[in-house]
């Protein structure tokens, strides 16, 4: 390229010019990525506030808010809930569009099934509270290193990533497009810890160290499960594709069972019985009876 040539402003700008005809014309082409409807997608950021929110709405006692300032603790509560239901509206019915069920729905109707499913979530929101809170009685218990719950509550990312996926499975049993994989992909990135909203996961989950972990949309796990940093719950092949949509491709995991770091544990049909423990590296594709022991064995 002539640099010297490029200095002259009009022949820069010709150029410039050219360069985003270049770029606009590629739009023309029909492919999923050229698409430009933005209005019709949710707003990642105004997903991640709600996330924000509702974490504050779930712990009152320990999320400082900066926008909303009252000396009533119940009023600073009710401001945030309502802040949230409103957005929260907004953002379904947004989602809405990527609904096979809401295809050629109008306004309307996006409106009132948004608002339906909102407020369904929030009356979950009392049971989201009562598992959350067993899984910080499960972080405090399982965690000499533990001081505190409060300790627990602003510091573990293992605590932060269950509190949300929490969150993102109840909208996930609503059927919420998009909304509830965004949130919890906002918890992957802050935590490391990668849940799918559709994994169904009992009371009193530990999450230890945390980083690593995966743990696939049709995973079962049971209480008091500990699950320790680098564990993969996953499925046993993906190639078939859209083909496996809706069957059961990842394991079961039953009560009282501990993971020790890097394990991966895979199939739909593999089931690890309960009261067992599953050392660190192991490799399972087959399910393992209750009370089993499972460990590498040394070179």
């Amino acid at each position: 390229m002539d640099y010297k040539k490029n200095s002259n402003s009009e022949e820069l700008k010709n150029e410039i010019k050219n360069i985003v005809d270049l770029i606009l014309s590629d739009y023309e082409n029909g492919r999923d990525v050229d698409q430009m409807d933005v209005f019709n997608q949710p707003d990642r950021d105004a997903v991640k506030d709600i996330v924000i929110k509702l974490i504050r709405i779930i712990y009152p006692g320990y999320y400082r808010d900066k926008v909303y300032k009252s000396y009533n603790d119940t009023n600073r509560i009710a401001i945030v809930i309502e802040d949230v239901i409103y957005n929260m509206q907004k953002q379904i019915a947004i989602a809405f569009h990527h609904s096979p069920e809401y295809k050629n729905a109008s306004d309307e109707t996006l409106d009132c099934g948004s608002r339906c499913i909102t407020h369904e979530f929030f009356k979950q929101l009392p049971k989201i509270r009562e598992y959350v809170d067993t899984d910080l009685q499960a972080c405090y218990e399982g965690d000499p290193a533990a001081y505190s719950k409060g300790e627990i509550i602003l510091s573990y990312p293992g605590l932060l990533a269950t509190t949300i996926n929490r969150i993102a499975h109840e909208l996930y049993l609503l059927k919420v497009p998009l909304i509830p994989r965004m949130m919890t992909e906002y918890a992957h990135s802050k935590t490391g810890i990668d849940i799918h909203p559709g994994a169904t996961i009992g009371k009193y989950l530990m999450i230890d160290h945390g980083t690593g972990i995966v743990i696939g949309e049709t995973s079962i796990i049971g209480e008091h499960v500990k699950i320790y940093q680098g564990v993969t719950i996953g499925g046993l092949s993906t190639r078939g594709g859209q083909a496996l949509k809706g069957v059961k491709r990842h394991p079961t995991i039953e009560d009282n069972v501990t993971i020790y770091a890097g394990a991966s544990i895979l199939g739909g049909e593999t089931v690890i019985g309960e009261g067992s423990v599953i050392g660190a590296n192991a490799f399972i594709t087959a399910s393992v009876p209750a009370g089993s022991r499972i460990s590498m064995k040394n070179q």
